[in-house]
């Protein structure tokens, strides 16, 4: 039997688990037993904006129901593809589950795509697969590090590559809210190594502010409450709150003195608003936020610096990010789906403490 976590995706914190028979494994396919997987508030983003960028389509539910992605690991039970052994591991994208069939593709040493028909219109990024017998990446003591941090760092070290292109469009601080959510903790991560000249300004809870003071990422700390204070000099906000009257309080103060505002990711998903760009009353100050994808983004580093070029500079700035990040968060393991669904609502609704890393293993 496979079994998998169906959320309501009108209603998110609404979800059971799904059992069924495994199918017949079809020609050239290879199935997945799901080992591990994190639950981090890149899921929440997943959920809360899948109809937007399809990640519902990855892995399809029926009716109102989807299933959310995670980032983990999984072993091969049975395999149709010669090329793909019985009992190899991979890391990659996967259901929040307990198996998984793909069809491998464009397969080498280090990896391979999934070739499912249903999964080719969405970006490549999320159907590639690492074998980690011959994978760069891959730590044998820090495969929890990178179930929680691997696909978020990534991401901040996109955004980080995206602005230092525009040469910070002349800002002098860098301006990061829910500044305790990994992603976050990535970027600043990245421009302390890559762009030190830039103030590393983190805003987060008033009962995070010790923690995200104590990660050593930011040059400066502050809770939402005291957004007054910042500082009138050109700078570029990366909100990854989603938080549409806290964005606007950071536009309000800072007009055109912002010379950027990203969006990325929606952790604080209560708050989001009808309209991240424009929700408390007309159009804000300073310039209108831009939506940051990351595959877009991932695919126009790759073909600015080269796949070995791209590889190279993400390897640098992770192996400095892990020694940083050592010791930050303190990784919980937990057995089963239901603490899967347990995990997934609690990040949801925010309640969970963002010195935890979870780790779920299904």
């Amino acid at each position: 039997m496979a079994s998998t976590i169906w959320v309501n995706k009108q209603a998110l914190t609404q979800s059971q688990v799904h059992e069924t028979a495994l199918p017949l494994l079809g020609a050239n396919a290879v199935r997945l037993r799901v080992e591990s997987f994190s639950v981090t508030a890149n899921n929440i983003t997943y959920a809360v904006i899948g109809d937007q960028f399809g990640y519902w389509n990855f892995f399809p539910a029926e009716g109102n129901f989807g299933v959310v992605p995670m980032w983990g690991h999984a072993k091969v039970l049975e395999s149709h593809c010669p090329d793909i052994a019985v009992g190899e591991r991979v890391y990659g994208y996967l259901p929040m589950g307990t198996h998984l069939d793909v069809v491998p593709g464009k397969i080498s040493a280090g990896g391979f795509t999934d070739m499912a028909a249903h999964r080719q219109p969405m970006s490549p990024i999320y159907n590639q697969y690492s074998r980690l017998a011959a994978d760069p990446e891959h730590d044998p003591a820090k495969e929890a590090e990178r179930m929680l941090f691997g696909p978020l760092f990534k991401t901040g070290f996109l955004i980080e590559a995206m602005l230092r292109r525009e040469g910070w469009f002349g800002a002098e601080n860098l301006i990061i809210t829910s500044a305790s959510s990994k992603t976050a903790m990535g970027l600043a991560s990245v421009a302390k190594d890559l762009s030190p000249s830039i103030k590393r300004v983190g805003l987060t809870s008033k009962g995070n502010v010790d923690f995200v003071a104590e990660t050593g990422f930011y040059d400066e700390v502050m809770a939402y409450d005291d957004i007054s204070a910042l500082p009138q000099i050109a700078s570029v906000c990366v909100d990854f709150a989603g938080n549409s009257h806290l964005l606007r309080k950071i536009h309000e103060k800072l007009a055109n003195h912002l010379k950027y505002s990203c969006l990325v990711g929606a952790t604080h998903v209560d708050a989001r608003g009808p309209n991240s760009a424009g929700a408390g009353g007309g159009e804000m100050p300073g310039p209108k936020p831009i939506l940051f994808f990351a595959p877009d983004h991932a695919v126009a580093t790759i073909q600015e610096l080269g796949p070995k070029g791209f590889g190279e500079a993400v390897g640098r700035s992770w192996k400095s990010f892990l020694t940083a990040a050592d010791g930050v968060v303190d990784i919980e393991m937990h057995a089963g789906l239901k603490a899967a669904e347990t995990a997934f609502v609690e990040t949801l609704q925010g309640r969970t403490d963002p010195k935890k890393g979870i780790i779920i293993q299904p």
